[in-house]
């Protein structure tokens, strides 16, 4: 018998027995670990599949120790450069021991989980009407007046700032220049 169990984000294929070394758990050294997320059981040839997880099945297992894993050196360079940098890097693990594998122990476990949940949960509000959030503006109410469009006379005429500039645009006219004929 064998199962396939989410463990600190990986998957692996567990069975009775075996020990591993996963990421870093939370649990003294001795204690026992439960792991809900079962994605399959091969039960001597009966295979069952989660859709995504396997309704109460449970993988208890103990944690025998706390340790840090063999160092992997990473070096970067750069030819030519003059550019190099060696790092290390020890990840942190936990070693267990897989005790059982359980079909359907956790069922009574998951249902006390979803009805605390449901207690948790806050009532759902209705949703508030737009009508009664917003009304809307009644037409008896002041218009404001518009803008008036601006004249000949209120255009204000900005100077270019630079000399180019200052040749590109257009000249003014002046009203001394024009000469009404009669």
């Amino acid at each position: 018998m064998y199962a396939i169990v989410e463990i600190a984000g990986q998957q692996f294929k567990v069975e009775k027995g075996q020990e591993l070394f996963v990421h870093r758990l939370e649990g003294d050294e001795g204690s026992e670990v439960r792991f809900s997320n079962v994605l399959l059981i091969d039960n001597n040839g009966k295979i069952q599949v989660g859709k995504p997880t396997i309704d109460g099945a449970v993988v208890t297992a103990k944690v025998q120790s706390h340790l840090k894993g063999d160092k992997v050196l990473v070096f970067k360079k750069k030819k030519r450069k003059g550019y190099q940098k060696l790092n290390g890097h020890r990840d942190y693990l936990t070693k267990i021991q897989i005790d059982s594998i359980l079909l359907s122990a956790g069922k009574a476990a998951k249902a006390e989980e979803k009805e605390e949940e449901r207690k948790v949960e806050e009532p759902v509000k209705p949703p508030v009407s737009k009508k009664k959030a917003f009304p809307k503006a009644e037409k008896s109410a002041p218009v404001k007046p518009k803008k008036e469009a601006k004249t000949e006379e209120t255009v204000k005429v900005k100077k270019p700032r630079t000399k180019a500039a200052a040749k590109k645009a257009p000249k003014k006219a002046d009203d001394s220049a024009v000469v009404e004929k009669e």
